[in-house]
């Protein structure tokens, strides 16, 4: 079988299943595990927001990354492109993509045309498959049909089973938690940002509660008003697409609107790497759990790694953010 996933949680799920070898492409962004940097590159940035190695533009701040966007969508332009010389020249059985999220990557409807278009480059005709988790166990089923198409499926059955014991294990060890503090989790900064879908719900697996945001529905703006009002005593920071490094940074610039918070004054405001382990659907995302569970209730389960999550010390000299 010959795959190409056209976005980093697919690509993941695929190599979960110990299929790296059946991909013959991915997308500019699927940089997870590491060697899938050898496979052909089939979809680019059409605003310049990532750079050729698919991390965020570190020369664009967030409110123009926002504003790059937004500006995009209301056009009704796509923000990614896709290159159908190499997609014909890969010649897919399998074609991995989504149609849940606008910003995350190529679309569903401009695959499934460049597969009609390019029906005759290659012999057969390629399956093309939106995938659409939602929440935790949403991402589990996903694992499950990429196993089925891929004739994987004893194997993805046993990988999921793992995976719902490692989250057992956290709600076990969290069981004897005195309280469950609360946490605003900010999936954008400037501005900022509620977070949606499966984030929620693993505040609420690793012994917290999420006071920003909507369990299974979209990400959502928010305002700074609406962040304090939180009285959070945790802020997460997880800049989609940031790694640790840069999502310190954007909780750092945020300095002088986070520093209201409860958070602020009993030094919990935390940057994550949100790419690992947030904001992409897939296996990665029990080990968010996990790392959120160590940060809010170290006595009872492991710190995060120092290359997972960080303390993000506040310059409550700056001027806050402006109203957007």
């Amino acid at each position: 079988m010959r795959i190409v996933s056209l976005l980093p949680s697919a690509t993941e799920i695929v190599c979960f299943l110990g299929l790296r070898n059946a991909l013959v492409g991915r997308s500019h962004e699927c940089d997870f595990p590491p060697d899938v940097v050898d496979v052909p590159v089939m979809t680019f940035s059409t605003i310049g927001a990532t750079g050729p190695d698919g991390q965020v533009n570190p020369e664009l701040t967030s409110a123009e990354i926002d504003a790059l966007v937004s500006q995009q969508l209301r056009d009704g332009q796509s923000l990614y492109g896709l290159y159908t010389d190499r997609l014909a020249a890969a010649q897919p059985d399998l074609i991995l993509t989504q149609a849940l999220c606008d910003v995350c990557a190529v679309s569903y409807d401009t695959v499934r045309s460049a597969v009609r278009d390019l029906s005759c480059a290659w012999q057969g005709s390629a399956q093309v498959i939106s995938l659409e988790p939602t929440d935790i166990e949403g991402i589990f089923q996903t694992i499950l049909v990429v196993g089925e198409l891929t004739n994987t499926l004893a194997l993805a059955r046993k990988k999921v089973q793992a995976l719902r014991d490692r989250i057992d294990r956290v709600r076990a060890s969290l069981s004897d938690a005195e309280r469950r503090p609360t946490v605003a989790a900010l999936e954008w900064l400037d501005p900022p940002f509620a977070p949606g879908h499966w984030v929620p719900e693993q505040i609420e697996i690793a012994g917290g509660t999420p006071v920003l945001g909507r369990k299974g529905q979209p990400s959502f703006r928010c305002t700074w008003d609406d962040v304090i009002s939180s009285k959070a005593e945790w802020v997460i920071g997880m800049p989609c697409g940031f790694d640790l490094q840069g999502s310190a940074r954007e909780v750092s610039n945020a300095s002088a609107n986070l520093r209201h918070l409860p958070a602020a004054q009993h030094n919990q405001v935390y940057a994550v790497d949100a790419t690992s382990y947030f904001s992409r659907p897939g296996p990665r995302i029990v080990d968010g759990v996990e790392v959120l569970a160590g940060l809010l209730h170290p006595r009872l389960w492991p710190s995060p790694r120092p290359d997972q999550a960080a303390a993000v010390p506040l310059t409550v000299a700056q001027q806050p953010i402006a109203p957007r």
